[in-house]
C-alpha cells in the first residue's frame, strides 16, 4: 500500500537556529514529513551543514537576526533559490541568568534582540513572501518562561511572554491566509542542564523531561494544521505549566 504524502511534501519550510538542539530536531522532522528544509544559523557552521546534509537540502542561510538588514537579506535569499516560502519557524534564542537587580541594558538587549525583536521582524518578512500564495504557516518557539515566572530570568522571561502575545497579535493580522501558533517547551534537558533544571524535572507531572522529538511533533502539528487553528499556544512540557 503506498503512503499518502504528507501536507508538506514539497514545501519550502525555513527554521531559524537549525544547526543544533530543538532547531535540528525541527529541521529533521520537517525532512522526514518531505518539506524542502530552509537551514539557517549565526556560528554554528560546520553544525549548520551537518543538519542540512541530513535533512537533503542545499538551502543553507547565514543571518545574525539580531540585525533587521540581516533578515531582510536573508528572506530576500530565499525568495531567490528556494521558491515560494509555505512555513516558517522562529525557533533561534538566547538564554542567560541573571538576577533582575544586576541586568545590564546589554543584557537586555542580548536577548531581546533575538527572542523577540527578530521573531517578529522575521514574521513580518515571512508573511510578505506568503500572502501572494494565499497560504501560510508561522510557528514560534516560546517557552515554559513566558507562561510561568522565573526569578532568575526575568529578561528572558519577558522576551518569551512577548513571543506569545505577538503570536495572537499575528495570528488576527495575517489571517486568513497565514496562521500563525506557538509552541511553549517546558524542559528538554540536553547535556549542560544545571540543577534548577533537573529540579523542575522532578517537579514535572509526567515524571520526566521532554525531548527535543516531542518539541518537532507540536510544530509539525500547526504547520499541518487548517487555518481554523490559529494564535494558539501548545504547552509541550509534561504538565509542569500546570503546577
Amino acid at each position: 500500500m503506498v503512503k499518502p504524502l504528507s501536507e508538506l511534501h514539497g514545501k519550502v519550510v525555513l527554521v531559524t537556529g537549525a544547526a543544533k538542539r530543538i532547531g535540528r530536531a525541527i529541521a529533521l522532522r520537517l525532512a522526514q514529513e518531505g518539506a524542502r528544509v530552509a537551514i539557517h544559523y549565526s556560528t554554528s557552521e560546520a553544525e549548520a551543514k551537518r543538519t542540512a546534509q541530513e535533512c537533503g537540502t542545499s538551502l543553507l542561510f547565514r543571518a545574525d537576526l539580531e540585525r533587521v538588514a540581516e533578515i531582510e537579506r536573508l528572506f530576500a535569499e530565499l525568495a531567490r533559490c528556494g521558491g515560494p516560502l509555505y512555513g516558517l519557524v522562529n525557533n533561534a534564542a538566547r538564554f542567560t541568568l541573571r538576577h533582575p537587580l544586576e541586568i545590564t541594558e546589554a543584557d537586555w538587549d542580548f536577548i531581546h534582540s533575538v527572542n523577540l525583536k527578530a521573531v517578529f521582524f522575521c514574521s513580518q518578512q515571512a508573511a510578505r513572501l506568503m500572502k501572494p500564495s494565499g497560504q501560510g504557516r508561522i510557528v514560534n518557539i516560546s517557552s515554559l518562561g513566558g507562561l510561568r515566572p522565573w526569578a532568575l530570568h526575568a529578561h528572558y522571561c519577558a522576551s518569551k511572554a512577548g513571543v506569545i502575545m505577538l503570536t495572537r497579535a499575528l495570528a488576527k493580522a495575517f489571517a486568513p491566509e497565514i496562521t500563525v501558533n506557538s509552541v511553549a517547551p517546558g524542559v528538554i534537558p540536553f547535556p549542560d542542564i544545571d540543577e534548577r533544571g533537573r529540579e523542575m524535572i522532578r517537579r514535572t507531572p509526567a515524571a520526566r523531561g521532554g525531548t527535543p522529538e516531542e518539541v518537532a511533533e507540536a510544530v509539525v502539528y500547526f504547520l499541518r494544521a487548517s487555518n481554523f487553528i490559529t494564535g494558539q499556544v501548545l504547552a509541550v512540557d509534561g504538565g509542569l505549566s500546570l503546577k
